[in-house]
């Protein structure tokens, strides 16, 4: 798909192998710094608010500025404030201040990155291209994030807290510089789209906003994509408690219960394009999401690990595939000019599906653990209706 998708697919893998030691190592990190499980646990809660509050406001850049330079600098910084973090952790300084403020800075330079990284694709390939694109850029974050990035993590960790932190500086860093082979493309805008006329920053937000709310298939594609936010974290909010009481597993048997679904996501990478092309579109996202409530409806009725690992697997191989297709569709759809804007609007709605699913998973798990399942797979029949 030519040399500049390459050089994408290359930033991409360096990029999502250090999200992949990050999954692991800071919240280990956060635990040698503290023994008050809701300050380990607000890690990871300040990370997600982060995101979402700078998600208009990077969507934003990302239409008025070079991609590729946008790119370039999230990656640098972040493997910079990683490397400053692995010497405080050195000389003895580090404490959940600083880890605090540097993960609130990477999850705001993630966002950047991640944006850019979808608005410049449709520029590095042809159009019928995008979905082969987008499934091996797919591919390589799973097998980074799941299979490789957390084992090595707890690694590094076990023999140095700080070995972790800077080899995910030094990736991300890597992942800058392979980012300056990008060519320069400046965004596309209207004539009568000048700087000058610029007023704030969110009014130029509100512009993909209403973009998003009139056009009524990628609308639709964001409305499903919350929907099925909440669908997922109903259902995954509550599961390692699920695998325990009802299904026996233990902490390493929940991990391998985890490690098996991610087979079915790098699947569904792989069969993704052959799916969308022999369905198309509407088919493909609508049959994926049939796929997800039928495997979240036998999970909340099985007893037997081995079943529950086959489901899970189909769960993430919809998924996937859902996933591909949808941003796919979107970056065919969205103008050139607006692909930032709109973007980050849909990942606000993605976002706060996800609070809200984590919100009622918790109370509707205090009923039963498979209520919350049973209705995280009634939203998904939902998404297909």
């Amino acid at each position: 798909m030519g040399r500049g998708f390459g050089v994408l697919w290359s930033a991409s893998s360096l990029s999502n192998l250090a999200d992949g030691l990050a999954f692991i190592s800071m919240p280990l990190l956060a635990a040698s710094l503290t023994d008050d499980p809701r300050l380990v646990a607000g890690l990871a809660s300040m990370y997600a608010l982060v995101r979402l509050l700078v998600a208009l406001p990077i969507g934003v850049w990302v239409d008025r500025l070079d991609r590729r330079s946008l790119m370039v600098g999230a990656n640098l910084i972040r493997g910079f404030a990683l490397l400053v973090l692995a010497v405080t952790i050195e000389l003895d300084l580090a404490g959940l201040v600083t880890l605090y403020a540097v993960m609130a800075v990477v999850g705001t330079l993630e966002s950047l990155a991640d944006n850019s990284a979808v608005a410049i694709l449709p520029s590095l390939v042809k159009k019928e291209h995008l979905d082969s694109a987008n499934s091996r850029i797919t591919s390589v974050q799973l097998i980074a994030d799941e299979f490789i990035g957390p084992p090595l993590g707890g690694l590094l960790f076990g023999l140095g807290a700080a070995l972790p932190i800077f080899a995910m500086g030094g990736l991300w860093a890597g992942a800058g510089a392979i980012a300056l082979a990008l060519p320069i493309l400046r965004v596309s805008r209207d004539s009568a789209e000048l700087p000058a006329q610029r007023n704030s920053v969110w009014r130029e937000a509100g512009e993909g906003i209403r973009w998003l709310a009139q056009n009524k298939t990628v609308g639709t594609l964001a409305l499903l994509g919350a929907l099925a936010s909440v669908g997922y974290m109903l259902a995954f909010s509550i599961l390692v408690l699920f695998a325990e009481h009802n299904l026996g597993l233990t902490g390493t048997g929940y991990g391998l219960l985890l490690s098996f679904s991610a087979l079915g996501g790098l699947v569904g990478s792989f069969t993704a394009p052959k799916i969308r092309r022999a369905l198309g579109y509407r088919w493909a996202i609508t049959a994926s999401l049939f796929l997800g409530a039928v495997s979240l409806a036998g999970l909340s009725m099985t007893t037997s690990a081995i079943v529950a690992g086959a489901l899970l697997a189909l769960y993430i191989f919809h998924a996937v595939v859902w996933g591909i297709c949808s941003v796919s569709l979107r970056q065919q759809l969205v103008p050139d000019h607006l692909m930032g804007r709109v973007g980050g609007a849909a990942r606000v709605l993605g976002l706060s599906g996800l609070a809200l699913g984590a919100a009622l998973g918790c109370v509707l798990g205090a009923i039963t653990l498979t209520v919350p399942i049973v209705v995280g797979a009634a939203v998904l029949a939902a998404c297909c209706l």
